[in-house]
């Protein structure tokens, strides 16, 4: 492959972004101690953020939009690879400030890429995708905090998302009663199917609230933020905790402290892009072992790469439902 195929966005000189395809060669890449060739990518709500040409993701410019991929090893100088190894790589800065997955090719450091785990392909890695991963770290961090299914219930918001079809899934395989808060009651049967047990509409949580409500879940994952991550606090019960994910309704946190102090409430924090290796491996043996692949493929549709641009701009509409893998 001399020349490949890449998604770029640039900056002009009045500070707009631009959002293209680019023909490029592997000279164009940055540096690194690993070529892959690109398999298969996804995409996330972060994806969607940067292709809308508006974003503040983007740190360098030029820069390939896409936070993940997965292929094969071309070349390594890096000691745990070898060409033909099947890789992932999740965040590291792909897309920000370092070329990111919506390329046929990419150059990374060994150091931040993950063999891809016995029994799943590429693709089902995407099907996954940072999406699925983070909603893994956010299910570690709640039994890493004490929490068990025993405890009471786990709400998922933004449930028919990527983040949220996953966790749902995974907390139903570890036997907790999931509320699913959803904004399209018409996904009510699939995330069911996924293993809700029950459907609130997000108007519930969206909205600004009391600083303290009724307690009605222990443990929670939120790729939300804003009104609803502080409704959703404000109903948490007394030493349960909340994992923050994600910002689809806003970066704002109008909370108080009264869920902390009067309940023992925890926040917690979960980064995917600079998540240590350890625990990096930690979620994909949790997501090899635990997550039930008949319903991975229920909420996974696959397209072509030429249609990336177009169809990562419903994701900040609210368009996709569960997850997208995109086919080089």
């Amino acid at each position: 492959m001399s020349s490949f195929k890449a998604v770029m966005v640039t900056k002009d000189e009045a500070g707009a972004q631009h959002v293209a395809w680019s023909t490029l060669s592997e000279n164009d890449l940055m540096d690194g101690d690993v070529v892959v060739r690109v398999s298969h990518s996804t995409i996330n709500y972060k994806d969607g953020l940067v292709l809308s040409a508006k974003s503040a993701v983007p740190r360098k410019f030029p820069m390939i939009a896409g936070i993940d991929f997965a292929g094969v090893v071309e070349s390594s100088s890096h000691p745990n690879f070898k060409s033909g190894d099947a890789v992932l790589l999740n965040g590291y800065g792909l897309s920000e400030t370092h070329y990111g997955g919506y390329a046929e090719k990419a150059r990374v450091k060994g150091d931040w890429l993950v063999k891809i785990p016995s029994g799943m392909s590429a693709h089902d890695v995407m099907a996954i995708g940072t999406a699925g991963y983070t909603a893994m770290l956010s299910v570690l961090a709640l039994e890493k905090h004490g929490l068990k299914p025993s405890d009471g219930a786990a709400i998922v918001t933004g449930a028919a998302g990527g983040v949220g079809s996953v966790a749902i899934a995974l907390l139903k395989k570890a036997g907790w009663h999931v509320i699913a808060s959803t904004g399209r009651v018409e996904e009510a049967d699939y995330l069911k199917k996924l293993g809700a047990a029950e459907i609130i509409d997000r108007k519930e949580l969206s909205e600004p609230g009391r600083p303290l409500g009724k307690e009605r879940w222990v443990a929670g994952i939120d790729s939300v933020g804003s009104h609803t991550l502080a409704n959703v606090l404000a109903q948490t019960k007394a030493h349960g905790a909340i994992a923050a994910c994600g910002l689809a309704q806003g970066m704002d946190l109008p909370t108080s402290v009264a869920p902390f102090i009067l309940r023992g409430v925890a926040l917690l924090g979960i980064d995917s892009v600079m998540c240590p290796m350890a625990l990096r491996l930690e979620a994909w043996k949790r997501l090899a072992s635990d997550l039930d692949h008949s319903l991975l493929a229920s909420m996974t549709k696959t397209i072509p790469f030429n249609t990336v641009i177009e169809t990562a701009a419903t994701i900040l509409k609210g368009q996709i439902r569960g997850r997208v893998v995109v086919e080089m």
